[in-house]
């Protein structure tokens, strides 16, 4: 691990004399590419610097055990010594951590799409409180929201929304997201007061730069209709809303947000970009053995995730088995506690893969 660690310091330590190179400077291509990889390389090697101060100064504190010392001092020095075995260990297992392979897309923007599922108006709905929830804790985190195309319902919620979420390290948080979340409450519209279960799905979607994903014109069906509000009316005459569908996977992509088709069809196709992508990578998942998946948040996007309870305030993760009695408070973005622990999770089961 050491070795590695020391050309990861000596790559960082050229890239830094790269960056200042003049001739580096003037190509925005490999300026970009090197401030990415240096950035990427940072908190590892801030760790590592650490740890060989901690051990250089181990190493002088057991040496001094060697020499007379009175009672006194060597009493202060054997404290010494127990003080940084302990900051050396917690060095050793946080560049573990650290060295654990990445997710590519970690740093990556992303698309969410929520769709109100099994309940009708109550998921719709539930799907209104999702977004709500996801938009402030992307707000909490200093992240942009965009969003792509909403279709409402009559009484309030969303059958669908899809926005984009762009800011630094979305996708590593928002990925444990994918799945079904089910909500247990009594709906505003029911006089009986009787508990009902709805869901609403969750995708979490990489943004595909083009350079990842190839799509070429011909193989894009492109379709125009005049934008429709909620039950299906028109809200203008002209032919903005587009439809894209890419004819060798299927995906069909529809954005009517905008007035204008020309920004429609910009935001179809990042949508169109970002769903080849996810689909590539799921079919890539799927040819894995089950036994070597990683990620907590990558399995069967049909699984239920998480339930909402309202009667007795609380949200249970059944991946990881974590009830948290605050479901006020997560509905106002905030979703740290889970996040943090699905990413412990993650951790946890590359570290098992990696001692296999």
């Amino acid at each position: 691990m050491i070795d590695r660690l020391q050309t990861l310091e000596d790559r960082y330590n050229k890239l830094n004399e790269l960056l200042s190179d003049p001739e580096i400077v003037k190509d925005t291509n490999k300026l970009r590419d090197y401030s990415k990889e240096q950035a990427g390389l940072e908190d590892v090697v801030v760790a590592y610097r650490q740890y060989k101060d901690v051990d250089a100064g181990l190493k002088d504190a057991k040496e001094m055990l060697e020499d007379n010392l009175e009672d006194e001092m060597y009493e202060m020095v054997k404290a010494e010594i127990a003080e940084l075995s302990q900051t050396e260990e917690s060095l050793r297992e946080k560049m573990k951590i650290l060295l654990l392979p990445k997710d590519p897309n970690d740093d990556k923007d992303v698309f969410v799409e929520i769709r109100g599922a099994a309940g009708g108006d109550e998921a719709a709905l539930f799907a209104g409180d999702l977004y709500k929830m996801y938009t402030r804790y992307a707000e909490n985190q200093g992240w942009k929201i965009d969003v792509m195309e909403a279709n409402t319902t009559g009484v309030g919620g969303y059958k669908e929304i899809i926005f984009m979420i762009n800011g630094k390290g979305a996708y590593s948080k928002l990925k444990f997201e994918n799945g079904a979340h089910r909500v247990q409450r009594v709906p505003e519209t029911e006089s009986g007061g009787r508990i009902h279960t709805s869901t609403a799905t969750v995708a979490v979607l990489p943004e595909a730069e083009e350079v990842e994903v190839e799509v070429h014109d011909k193989d894009i069906r492109v379709d125009t209709f005049a934008s429709s509000g909620p039950g299906g009316q028109s809200v203008n005459t002209t032919m903005s809303a587009v439809r894209l569908t890419h004819v060798p996977t299927g995906i069909v992509v529809s954005i009517q947000d905008e007035k204008s088709q020309i920004k429609n069809k910009e935001k179809a196709m990042k949508v169109l970009r970002a769903r080849i992508y996810d689909k590539f990578q799921q079919e890539e998942q799927a040819k894995l053995d089950e036994t070597r998946k990683s990620a907590v948040g990558t399995g069967d996007r049909s699984e239920r995730i998480r339930t909402y309870n309202f009667p007795q305030n609380r949200v249970t993760d059944h991946r990881i088995g974590l009830t948290i009695q605050k479901l006020d408070q997560i509905l106002q973005g905030k979703l740290d506690e889970f996040i943090d622990a699905l990413q412990l999770e993650e951790q946890a089961k590359k570290l098992e893969h990696i001692g296999e």
